[in-house]
């Protein structure tokens, strides 16, 4: 009982101190506000917009029903332009398609022959570019069909293939980065807080104070841990309920209460690895540079930003043992697919054991630094 009632004391003190921390305070606000909805809002993943030009050499009724097909919210009103210029506005990156339709198209096409149209691509549009060039031949396809009396694709294909898109059947993309970016912030701020609170009672004096009386390591390494804990945690659920499901208005399908849980046990982990950054670093500039190694891996490779299945398989085993890897799974699996324990477990008992590693490495080094 009295080591519960110093855990309980030492992390009201935590409190306290992140309190008067205005500093703290603000970036935390804005970590769960400004920075979730920004990036959700105003970032599209995929094809919104994109500017076209159109090169017709042909001048029939085949090339103008063509560019009439490229339609908003795709794609922007396509802009005639003169054949001797496609080469300028491609370097100029004024147009991320320039489509070149080629005299005596529609001709060549009712003759039996096999005409091209040339599509350049301003490719350093990454996601516009690579995604909007297979829009544009599954459009032009589709009018070509229809403008030789051949909509009825099944004659054409072994198979009719039909999508159905789950969970998200519009497509949103702000609905996914909305999670991922508490699950970013969640990630950052564990670290950061865990280990500037640390840092800040050493430079202080604070922990010479503490080393006097009669308390243990785990004491005040567990003190740190629930007190950090619970403000992420709350500000996670406010975030989620007024700035994800209220402004933005994304579904949540799955329990809150459950992904709450797992986002406490993600904490527990992190926010060991945050002490343990801590007792290596002797200032707070020198804890900024080594979490910064840590931090971009976590938030690049856990599955968030790039699905796994695309890094190199070594990669991949590499970054199971990232508690971010299993937290980002989990996260997708509650709050979008509705999933519960029984589904989402193997991910659970991952993120729980790398939890009790993490902080079983960051106890023996908080000790070791403490002797020292």
């Amino acid at each position: 009982m009295n080591r519960l009632a110093h855990i309980l004391r030492l992390g009201l003190k935590e409190l306290t101190s992140l309190r008067h921390d205005s500093v703290l305070l603000l970036f935390l606000l804005y970590a769960f506000t400004v920075a979730i909805y920004l990036p959700a809002a105003g970032s599209v993943i995929g094809v919104h917009n994109a500017s076209v030009a159109v090169v017709d050499e042909d001048h029939s009724l085949l090339s103008r029903q063509l560019t009439e097909s490229l339609q908003p919210p795709e794609f922007q009103a396509p802009e005639p332009l003169p054949y001797d210029q496609l080469d300028a506005v491609m370097d100029s990156g004024r147009y991320t398609f320039v489509i070149n339709v080629p005299a005596n198209f529609q001709s060549d096409l009712l003759a039996g022959r096999q005409p091209a149209v040339q599509v350049n691509v301003d490719a350093t549009a990454m996601s516009q570019a690579f995604m909007g060039a297979g829009y544009i031949g599954r459009i032009f396809q589709r009018e070509l069909l229809n403008y030789a009396n051949q909509a009825d694709a099944t004659s054409q294909t072994p198979a009719l293939l039909t999508t159905r898109a789950l969970f998200n059947t519009n497509l949103q993309g702000g609905w996914f980065l909305a999670v991922i970016q508490i699950v970013n912030n969640i990630t950052i701020l564990a670290i950061v807080l865990t280990g500037t609170a640390l840092l800040r009672e050493r430079e202080h004096g604070t922990l010479d104070h503490l080393l006097v009386l009669p308390l243990t390591a785990l004491e005040i390494m567990l003190a740190k841990v629930w007190s950090n804990m619970l403000v992420v945690v709350l500000c996670t659920w406010v975030s989620l309920e007024v700035i994800v499901k209220g402004v933005l208005g994304v579904p949540l399908a799955g329990s809150m209460g459950l992904f709450l849980m797992v986002t406490a046990l993600y904490l527990f982990a992190s926010t060991a690895l945050g002490i343990f950054l801590a007792t290596l670093a002797r200032s707070t500039p020198q804890f900024g540079l080594l979490a910064i190694p840590v931090i971009i891996p976590m938030l690049l490779l856990s599955g968030g930003s790039t699905p796994l299945d695309s890094m190199p398989q070594w990669l991949q085993w590499v970054m199971q043992g990232s508690p971010s890897t299993h937290f980002v799974s989990l996260s997708a699996a509650i709050l979008f697919r509705d999933a519960g324990v029984n589904v989402v477990w193997p991910d659970l008992l991952a993120l729980a054991t790398i939890g009790l590693l993490f902080f079983a490495i960051a106890l023996a080094r908080f000790r070791k630094s403490l002797a020292s």
